[in-house]
């Protein structure tokens, strides 16, 4: 007979599944939808569920304008989200698990992650509007950074571009490594001084001076460049610390070709954005299980 698992100091505990009565995980994705933010969308939620089995993870678009059914708005969502909710706990106080109806009224209708890795005062104002307007009672979270995981991801996208050393045990170079790195954000001055905090865990990784500056204030990507440059950097690189949908594609390139340096792809779904979602969902609802926060290996 196959002997049970036994729980080992180094064997990652089972996940625990969404409790009853938990509400969705809404992924709040700004940006104009299309096929390549549906799919990164998709890759991101199932990360979050394969964390927390049974979770409830949709999507809401915010500049969604409802004629297609395929990108729902975020305002719908969450509506739609309400109505389920109310029309479930109906269900459950005439039904046989009326004992454990009280689960309905415990938690809110949804919880609305936005997909940003860091603060924008714009987009949030909309995505604030928008969870008004479903007339839903939705918990709204923070932005997903600045976190140790975001350095990590941003570490990752370099060395795939051939811009940073892979591995720091293993002390491997590479003849493009960056000297320098500018970590691209929007959002303004706060997007900034939040980005600056993922800079700092950059900079200890690599070893290498990092600057934030934000890519929708004229001219800042160019100062940061001069700045590194001035203080001996040769060899820059531009890391966006940006998801991706919240900024016009190719936006994060064509200033890294304005001040003369190669750039890195911007986050994606990388998976610690999924499990980033996930805490903050978590947060919200006091979970006693987190979910897994570590990172992996950068190879």
């Amino acid at each position: 007979m196959p002997r049970p698992r036994q729980p080992g100091r180094h064997r990652r505990p089972e996940p625990a599944a969404a409790p009853t009565g938990a509400p969705p995980l809404v992924l709040a994705v700004p940006g104009t939808p299309d096929l390549a933010t549906r799919r990164l969308a998709e890759e991101t939620l199932s990360i979050a569920r394969s964390e927390l089995p049974g979770l409830d993870a949709r999507v809401g678009y915010v500049d969604a304008d409802g004629s297609d059914v395929g990108y729902p708005s975020l305002e719908s969502v969450l509506a739609h989200a309400s109505a389920q909710r109310a029309a479930r706990a109906g269900e459950a106080q005439g039904g046989p698990e009326a004992d454990g109806a009280d689960s309905w009224d415990r938690y809110p209708t949804a919880v609305a992650v936005p997909l940003l890795a860091g603060p924008d005062s714009a987009l949030l104002r909309r995505i604030r509007q928008a969870v008004m307007n479903s007339g839903s009672v939705t918990e709204l979270t923070d932005t997903l950074g600045p976190h140790p995981l975001l350095a990590e991801a941003l570490h990752v996208r370099l060395s795939e571009a051939g811009l940073a050393r892979a591995d720091r045990a293993r002390l491997f170079t590479v003849a493009t490594a960056a000297d320098g790195i500018i970590l691209a954000t929007v959002g303004g001055e706060e997007a900034v001084q939040a980005a600056g905090i993922t800079g700092m865990l950059l900079s200890a990784r690599l070893a290498v001076p990092v600057l934030a500056a934000a890519l929708d204030e004229e001219g800042a990507i160019a100062r940061a460049a001069e700045q590194l440059r001035s203080s001996g950097s040769r060899n820059l690189a531009l890391a966006p610390c940006i998801v991706g949908p919240e900024v016009a594609e190719g936006l994060a390139a064509e200033a890294a070709r304005e001040v003369s340096c190669a750039a890195a792809e911007p986050l994606g779904a990388y998976p610690a954005i999924g499990k980033l979602a996930l805490a903050k969902y978590a947060a919200v609802l006091g979970l006693s299980t987190q979910p897994s926060l570590q990172g992996a290996p950068v190879r």
